[in-house]
């Protein structure tokens, strides 16, 4: 408008209420010249978080003359003061649309990535249970070295700026503002659309696969035991670091302003990633109950389950109880996943059978894989307590010996039941191979090789303080009965010929033919033993040096002994030699070659 449009416009009213009405008029639109300079969409400009206070007062002040013009009396000259009143209200509402703008701006050019230290939690999957967890009975197993959880400390929260500090007073200045001009609802969803789009690029930094329940029902079993490890990570920085310090940026920004606003705004922002993240955990524990899955599926309930008085805290005053509905939901199903999981470990141990009895009687392939899973689950001993103390007794027991599985001793975990149960059901089922072999010596062999490995496995490990030193003592004992049993049937025979029956009585050409028999048919029966049994096989040292050395006391005491009593009398004998074929220290040598695996011949 000119000065002259000015002038004549202005003569028609009061000489107060005209000149307040001009000043009004020029220093609107002066305003506005300083607002259309700013261009927040411009990301080439050079922008200062002060640059936010700077365009407040600008909107203060515009707020400040549209209250001055609704003060003066429009009945004078009502035309001219309605159109100022409706040039003030446009003006404003443009300022508030560049407001938005700037606060959007903040929010996206002033965010900072998470520290990478802080994303490092030590997890549950840090235990080496790669072994076990992708392989099945019929796989052999090499020995698995297991760590001790540490999920004993409470929760842990490493809050950090999502923000760069700078930028947080000015976000929290304008947020005051919109609020108290009635653009809270704007201002708000502006606040939820900037932030989801943050909350989703941190998601793809965690490289997590979005993955439909489809998919991960069908995806490979290592594959997916992989991905549940570097999900478990994820979600522990997620709640304890992202959502810890999304919530408090929220409430940073309107937490002065309404408390149910910063809430709602954390809650929608985080609506969709934690659903996202719980789905992945509701499929894998919807999925069949195989045994190699157990490790992983503890490992997803005690990261769940560590983290839910984090999650109660964080969602407690949600717009509603969907998030920690869920939530609870998916960590009751995880458990009975484990649960049902072991259960059917159990009933798979039970129901397995072998068509084939293991070569040179060495110990069961299952034996190695349900002693080294067994004493890996004691790291989850305590999870196993809970999960498993309402299960149904007919279930557990199965066929098992009710000694083993019953209470006989009130101190014992619910857990140390179990397991006790499981090396009872491990027991019946190798007992029960053992009868493949037709030679009751290797039968024995197998046996004791088999006994004394879950012996070994119990003793020297944290195993013992579950299955119990009656155990142990039990177990050792059919050790030795089994070694006494091969002993008999393996060299009664061999020493029978070493004997003096027949002897006393004969004359010297009788009693000389009596012990070039009884040597002839104890080099025979000591070379075919040594033929067959050096191909048999003792894996355990320690064992196998018991064993031969019981052996020796025996064969050997009794050999020197016939040959001190005996074998002048072949002196001058002809072909002597093929009768006393054997020194004693020369027998000794020879069942050092004994349960070597490797078949020898004299």
């Amino acid at each position: 408008m000119m000065a002259a449009e000015l002038i004549k416009k202005c003569s028609n009213i009061t000489l107060g209420e005209e000149q307040e009405l001009c000043d009004i008029e020029h220093a609107l639109k002066a305003l506005r010249k300083k607002i259309l300079t700013l261009d927040f969409g411009n990301s080439m400009r050079v922008h200062d978080p002060q640059n936010s206070f700077d365009y407040l007062e600008v909107l203060y002040k515009i707020r400040e003359l549209s209250q001055r013009l609704g003060s003066l009396d429009p009945s004078a000259e009502a035309k001219e003061h309605n159109e100022l009143t409706v040039y003030a209200a446009d003006l404003f509402e443009m300022a508030m649309t560049r407001l938005e703008e700037e606060f959007v701006y903040l929010l996206t050019h002033y965010k900072q990535p998470l520290q990478q230290e802080l994303l490092s939690f030590r997890s549950t999957d840090d235990v080496s249970l790669d072994d076990l967890s992708s392989s099945s009975f019929n796989e052999e197993q090499s020995e698995v070295k297991t760590t001790q959880n540490d999920n004993t400390g409470g929760p842990e929260y490493f809050v950090t700026d999502l923000i760069q500090p700078g930028a947080l007073s000015a976000l929290k200045s304008i947020a005051n503002f919109m609020f108290l001009s009635e653009y809270d609802k704007e201002c708000s969803q502006a606040f939820i659309n900037a932030r989801q789009g943050a909350i989703d690029e941190y998601i793809g930094s965690l490289r997590i696969d979005k993955l439909s329940i489809e998919e991960l029902q069908s995806i490979d079993w290592t594959k997916l035991s992989s991905l549940i490890k570097r999900w478990n990570r994820a979600m522990k920085a997620f709640v304890r670091v992202y959502l810890a310090s999304e919530r408090c940026l929220s409430h940073h920004v309107f937490g002065e302003l309404s408390q149910s606003t910063a809430d709602l705004c954390f809650y929608e922002i985080s609506f969709n990633p934690v659903m996202q993240l719980l789905t992945f955990y509701e499929s894998v524990a919807i999925g069949p109950p195989k045994p190699e899955k157990l490790f992983r599926l503890l490992d997803m309930y005690e990261v769940l389950n560590e983290l839910l008085p984090e999650v109660e805290f964080l969602f407690h005053e949600g717009c509603d109880d969907m998030i920690l509905t869920e939530y609870h939901e998916v960590l009751l199903q995880l458990g009975e996943s484990a649960r049902k999981t072991f259960m059917e470990f159990k009933y798979a141990i039970q129901s397995y059978t072998s068509p084939n009895a293991v070569a040179r009687g060495e110990v069961h392939p299952l034996t190695k894989y349900v002693m080294n899973y067994i004493k890996t689950l004691i790291i989850y001993s305590k999870t196993l307590d809970s999960l498993l103390k309402d299960t149904d007794r007919g279930y557990q027991h199965l066929s098992v010996d009710t000694q083993s599985v019953a209470n006989p001793y009130p101190h014992f975990t619910v857990t140390a039941l179990h397991l006790r149960s499981v090396t009872a059901i491990l027991e019946e089922n190798f007992e029960a191979g053992s009868r493949l072999y037709r030679d009751d010596r290797l039968r024995n062999i197998f046996m004791m090789n088999n006994i004394y490995y879950m012996v070994q496995k119990v003793k020297n490990s944290e195993l013992k303080s579950f299955i119990g030193d009656d155990w142990i003592r039990a177990h050792n004992r059919k050790v030795q009965q089994h070694a006494t049993s091969y002993e008999r049937a393996s060299w009664s025979n061999v020493l029978s010929y070493l004997s003096d029956d027949g002897l006393c009585a004969a004359g010297d050409d009788a009693s000389r033919k009596v012990i070039k028999e009884k040597f002839k048919n104890f080099n025979l029966s000591f070379e075919e033993v040594y033929r067959i049994q050096t191909a048999w096989s003792i894996p355990d040292d320690q064992l196998r040096d018991d064993v031969r050395i019981s052996i020796s006391l025996k064969v050997i005491q009794a050999y020197r002994t016939f040959m001190g009593r005996y074998c002048r009398r072949l002196d001058g004998t002809r072909h002597r030699e093929r009768y006393i074929k054997y020194r004693p220290e020369d027998l000794e040598k020879l069942l050092l070659d004994l349960f070597e695996g490797a078949q020898k011949s004299l």
